[in-house]
Order: C-alpha cells, then structure tokens, then sequence
C-alpha cells in the first residue's frame, strides 16, 4: 500500500479554489478567528507571568493584581468564544463546500451512460458521492488555515523561548523537530493500518446499502440466513481491522507522552538553571512550562493534519477519477425534435453488451400516429431497443431516427423529454403526490395535474387524499396499491405529452378490474402519439396497428397487425391460436 500521497499540489488547490471561492466571506471569517485565537494563546502565559511575578513582590498593589486577574480570565473567556465561533464557522463552511462538491458528483454520475452504472454498484456509487466527499470536509474547510495557525503557534513559541535565552530556543528547536519527526514517521506506519480499516467498512455500508433495498426479495426468497453470514464477514473483517490499527495507534499515544515528559525534563531544568544563574523570575519559569504546552499542541495537531492531508489526497482521487469519467454518448451538431407525434426509423442497427450481439442489423419504421406491438421471446432484443430509444445506449452500427432527426443529434434531455416509458414495476418517488407526477417540474399548473388525475381514472381515489396534490406519499409504492401506482405513471407520461409512448406490457401483474382501468388510460394515452407496445398478452397486441417479431435481434415478421393475423401461414397468427402468454416468455 502507498504510503505517501501522490496526488498534484495542483489538484489540492484546484478543489479549494472551485468550491471556497464562492464563500470568501466565511473563509476570512474563519481566518480572523482562528489566528485571533492563536494571538491570544500566546498573550496568555505573559500575562500569567505578570500575576505571578506581581505576587512575589510585595510592592504591587493588591488592585494591580486583581485587574491583571480579571483580564487573564478575560483572554480566557475571548479564546473560547473564539474557539466555538470558529468551530461553527468551520463546520458550516464544510457542509456547504462538500453539499455542492456531492451535488455536482451526482448530476455527473446520472448523466453518466449505463455502461457506467452497470460496472457500478449502487453501494460503490454511495460510498464516493458521501464516503470520500465526507473525507474531504476537513480538507476544505479548515486544513491550510489550521495548519498555517499551528506553523504560526510552533513559530511564537519558538521565538519567546529564543527570547528568553538562546540556547533553550536550539534547544526547543531541536527538540520540536524530533518529535515532529518520530510522530510523522509513526503516523506513516500507522496510515494503511487506518486505510485498510476505512476500505472495510466502505464494503460493509456498500453491502448494507445493496441488501436493505432488496428487502422484500431476500425475506421472500429464505436469503435471510446468507445475507446475516455476510453481514457477519464484513463486519468480522472490519472489526479485525481496526483492532489492528488501534493497538498500531496506541504507539502514536506513547510516543506523545514520552515526548511531552521529556520537554517537561528540558524546560524544568533550564528554568531552574536560568533561575539560578540568569536571575530569571519565578513567573519566567512558569511561563515556559506554560508555552512547553502550547509548543507540543500544534506538533500533535500537525502530525494528525498530515494524516488528514493523506487521507484527503486518497479521497480526493478517488473523487477526481469519478469527474473524469466521460459518457460515451455523444452528440453532434444538436438539433431539436418537431412537435406532435413522431416516426420512429431504425435502419441497419447493431448492439451488443460487450462481446455477445443482442441486436444484429435490425431495421424497421413507424409511422406517425402509428402504434407497433413489439413481440419476442425474452433476450430477444425488445428492452435493448427501448433503451436504444431513449439513448441509455447508442448503437455501434446503423442508426436510430425519431421524427426523421437522427438521435446523435439530440441531446439525451431534450430526447427524453418527449419520449415517455412505462414499464412494469411503477416507479414513485418519496414527495407529495404533485411531486411524483410532475417530477419536481413547477411549471405544470395545478388544474392540469388534476384533470389528468381525472383522465386516468383517479378521481376518486383523489378525491379522498387528506391534502390533495400536497399528500406526501413515502417510501417505496408511497402506500399505494399496484394498480393506483401503475395509473400514476400513466398520469405522469399524459402530463409529458410526449410524442412517443413506449409501454412496456404496463398492466401484466394486474387483477382483471384493475387491468380494465388501466387498459382504458392507456387507449387515450395512446391516442394521436407514436406508441410501441411490448406484449405478452393478446389483449394488449389488439390495440396495435402493426405487428414486429423479434427473434435473437433480427426481425423475424414485421407488418400490418390485420394482415398478418388473417395469413395463417404468418408466426403471429399461429401465436394468435396456441396463445402469447407463455409462447414469448
């Protein structure tokens, strides 16, 4: 394992650059308070040294001493404020610097094509977008201030013991740089340790993240027992593992104690030789023992900001590596889709999933208007091809047209935009049921939201919400039965008005009623737009008005639905006997 950072200084100040220079006003903030702080840290033991000297001398008035007492617990009282204000300043500086830096992460990564995401697990994914952005918080709130005040405190302290007599000034010098440099040495060895521990627990919440959101199957499929056994293993190994880096961890503990006795040695002894020889005061002789403690803060505060720097510098590539990640989607000479319903021309088109085809030169058209029942045996070819629609993929060969534009020249927003896809499992999001149906979109007036509930046949079901379009639906379904769901998602492309509808056999898990209610919002969803129907189902093939067949990616029959249901030497008309269901599955 690496022990040193190998990332650019330029990558460091790049990423403090982009996310700090909109907040300049918090970061001189924190400026200020933090060297504040370290002014009076400094001030403190000369003003300690005043009371004690004064308190030998019976000559100071007992005011004097009271007034030098008060403004020793007044610096006191400054420096804990300052502390607690800088503190808040800090952290309110991180949330807001890493909050954009995961925001910016996460529209790179939904922007990403599918390529991307499945190499990708979702546990991998939230682990950068919050474990190494929250490795990051440190770094680009408070590091270089903290460690220009801690070089600024070691410096001050440095100074006064020079001041106070040159030789203990070498003396601390020396001494300041060999505990810098055994704490540095023993941070390196403990660094993979600690490294190791975080890579451990990075599989443990990717694994936690993946099982939690496949609940319902795991319990339904007996998973239970496996899924604890591996919950066992992750944590067993990162319980290993930080043992190991907190007994290698305890030497650091060790090391800072011997080093702080031994400064205590150094200093108790030139102030008893300074007393004696030098006629220092006896306050002089406080004083120094005071700044021993300040001296042996920013060595321990600095050797623990290197750590942070290291870790930063392991979070910050793995970071850097996710925003360079490029979509091999491309779009030339961007160009915008007419209005109204669209045809659909594939020609010549290839695809595969890495090495095995799944489309092999596959060309067809719909027109306008027009509605294509999609049939094919599963692996055949049919969600490729909706994907390909919606641009989650490009083909390697031929090319795919929608409203006679070629879709390398839409933009994948844009495209989407008028493409509405409505699969099997009804996709709701935690909101309000507003939300939900316009996607968080705010230009969909209200009045029109509910007449499209209306148009589906929700009226009821809306009618009866405690809060109308403001009734949160959470989790999951957001509590609604499947077929109240799957009308959602209808209610949904209506508001779109798209000029392709893709439906994806919409109403296949449905009982007869409710697949009734949902045939019936499908019939005006489809009316005067381009619709393509995967089916499995004779009902559904009835409202088609052209019949492909796919067969391993190659059209096998494709034509009029009427025409080939009335030739009985046609595959649609010999399924139309034996029966779909079953037959393409």
């Amino acid at each position: 394992m690496t022990l040193r950072c190998r990332i650019p200084l330029g990558r460091y100040w790049a990423l403090l650059a982009r996310y700090l220079r909109p907040r300049l006003g918090w970061v001189g903030a924190l400026a200020v308070l933090l060297f504040c702080a370290v002014g009076l840290q400094l001030v403190s033991p000369q003003i300690m040294r005043r009371f004690i000297d004064g308190a030998g001398d019976t000559s100071v008035p007992l005011e004097e001493l009271l007034v030098i007492a008060l403004v020793f617990v007044g610096v006191a009282l400054a420096r804990q404020i300052l502390d607690l204000s800088s503190t808040y300043a800090g952290r309110r500086l991180a949330w807001q610097a890493t909050n954009e830096l995961r925001e910016d992460l996460t529209l790179h990564c939904l922007c990403l094509d599918m390529s991307f995401h499945n190499e990708h697990t979702p546990g991998q994914m939230i682990e950068r977008i919050d474990g190494d952005v929250a490795g990051l918080a440190s770094f680009l709130s408070r590091f270089v201030l903290l460690a220009i005040g801690n070089l600024t405190m070691l410096t001050g302290t440095l100074i006064v013991f020079t001041v106070e007599d040159w030789r203990l000034g070498v003396i601390m010098a020396v001494y300041a740089a060999l505990t810098l440099l055994a704490l540095s040495r023993q941070q390196q060895v403990a660094l993979p340790y600690w490294l190791s521990a975080r890579a451990a627990a990075a599989d443990l919440f990717g694994f936690l993240a993946e099982r939690l959101s496949g609940t319902v199957d795991i319990r339904a499929l007996g998973a239970v027992p496996h899924v604890m056994r591996r919950l066992y293993h992750f944590t067993g190994q990162r319980l290993a593992r930080e043992q190991k880096a907190s007994l290698v961890n305890m030497r650091f503990g060790l090391i800072l104690m011997g080093s702080y006795a031994i400064g205590q040695v150094l200093v108790v002894a030139a102030g008893y030789y300074l007393f004696g020889e030098a006629g220092v005061t006896l306050g002089t002789v406080a004083m120094l023992v005071y700044y021993l403690d300040l001296l042996h803060r920013p060595l321990t505060q600095l050797t623990q900001q290197m750590e942070e720097f290291e870790q930063a510098g392991a979070s910050l590539g793995r970071v850097t590596e996710l925003l360079q990640e490029r979509s091999v989607i491309r779009t030339a000479d961007p160009t915008s889709l007419p209005g109204g319903s669209l045809t659909l021309q594939l020609s010549g088109v290839c695809f595969a999933y890495g090495e095995d085809p799944v489309l092999e030169d596959l060309s067809f058209d719909v027109q306008a208007g027009r509605v294509l029942g999609l049939l094919g045996r599963t692996g055949s070819g049919k969600t490729t091809i909706t994907r390909l629609l919606s641009r989650l993929y490009d083909p390697q060969q031929g090319f795919v047209r929608l409203g006679g534009v070629e879709l390398t020249r839409l933009e994948p927003e844009a495209l989407r935009s008028r493409i509405s896809v409505v699969s099997q499992n009804a996709q709701l999001l935690s909101g309000t049921v507003r939300d939900s149906l316009t996607l968080f979109d705010p230009t969909h007036p209200d009045s029109t939201i509910m007449d499209v509930i209306r148009d589906v046949g929700m009226g009821a079901w809306f009618d009866g919400l405690p809060a109308g379009l403001d009734t949160r639906l959470e989790g999951d379904g957001g509590g609604l039965s499947a077929g109240q769901a799957q009308l959602l998602t209808l209610a949904r492309a209506f508001l779109a008005d798209p000029g392709l509808v893709i439906l994806d056999e919409a109403s296949s898990r449905l009982d007869p009623a409710t697949e009734a209610r949902i045939e019936h919002a499908v019939d005006r969803l489809l009316r005067g737009r381009t619709g393509i129907v995967i089916a499995h189902r004779l009902t559904t093939v009835q409202r088609v008005d052209d019949i492909l067949i796919l067969e391993d990616g190659r059209v096998e029959e494709w034509g009029s639905r009427a025409a080939l249901a009335s030739d009985p030497s046609s595959r649609f008309a010999g399924l139309l006997k034996t029966g779909l269901e079953g037959v393409l599955k």
